[in-house]
């Protein structure tokens, strides 16, 4: 039987931009299926995302009472995704700044690893589209301050396309992960650094949004800038 992969993409207000990357996603291998993983999105993305599922098998969809925030979308994709047999379980934007093209690449790289993460930055080559400088630096130097506090040896700590094997995601505790934001993405690779598996960075051209609102705050960030050092705490101590 073959294997199966589950594209895993969290919506909030991304009507616009559903039904353009859904198809491009599921054409790039037959063994892509996409988990549309809605928190009740006013602009009625949930029930484009309903539409899309009928007329598609490949397409499921998981509906959220209210906007709960990324990392427990992802955390309700990954429980989900193990449910239901996926052996790979991909990250991924709807808003097009993680291109579908790469998942080809992404599905070549897990063979050989336990998980796989497009990086916008390895070996300090910056491929990022259209974002101000002043966005491009937060990103580049929270990385570099999250190798540093932490010691996880990646250049794209803070990257959310990501390919897991399944093992990876059954290995941790779900409920234990704390992250919600943007450093949702530290914290998942942490802890399966912290188990051992292997993980292994892939260059991707990251672009920036062309419709719709981005969903970063100072919240998230403060969230990130805290974070790493709770990270470094709880593996001093032992509790990851």
């Amino acid at each position: 039987m073959a294997e199966r992969a589950l594209v895993i993409i969290p919506t909030y207000n991304e009507r616009e931009n559903l039904p353009k990357i859904v198809p491009l996603v599921l054409e790039q291998d037959p063994r892509l299926d996409v988990l549309v993983v809605d928190d009740n999105s006013p602009d009625g993305t949930g029930e484009l995302a309903d539409a899309l599922a009928s007329a598609e098998p490949r397409v499921h969809v998981l509906h959220r009472p209210g906007k709960l925030g990324l990392g427990t979308a992802y955390r309700a994709g990954f429980r989900w995704a193990l449910e239901a047999g996926f052996d790979y379980v991909f990250e991924m934007d709807a808003d097009f700044s993680h291109d579908p093209r790469h998942l080809p690449t992404f599905l070549r790289e897990i063979a050989d690893a336990d998980l796989v993460i497009g990086s916008r930055y390895l070996n300090r080559r910056v491929t990022v589209i259209n974002w101000p400088m002043s966005r491009l630096m937060l990103s580049y130097f929270a990385n570099v301050y999250a190798r540093w506090v932490t010691g996880l040896k990646l250049w794209d700590s803070t990257g959310g396309y990501k390919c897991y094997r399944r093992e990876v995601l059954a290995a941790i505790d779900l409920d234990q992960v704390r992250s919600n934001g943007y450093s949702f993405q530290i914290e998942m690779s942490f802890r399966a650094w912290r188990k051992r598996f292997r993980i292994k960075e892939i260059t991707i051209t990251f672009a920036d949004r062309n419709v719709g609102r981005s969903k970063m705050s100072g919240g998230i960030v403060r969230e990130a800038v805290w974070m790493v050092w709770r990270l470094r705490w709880w593996a001093l101590m032992g509790w990851v």
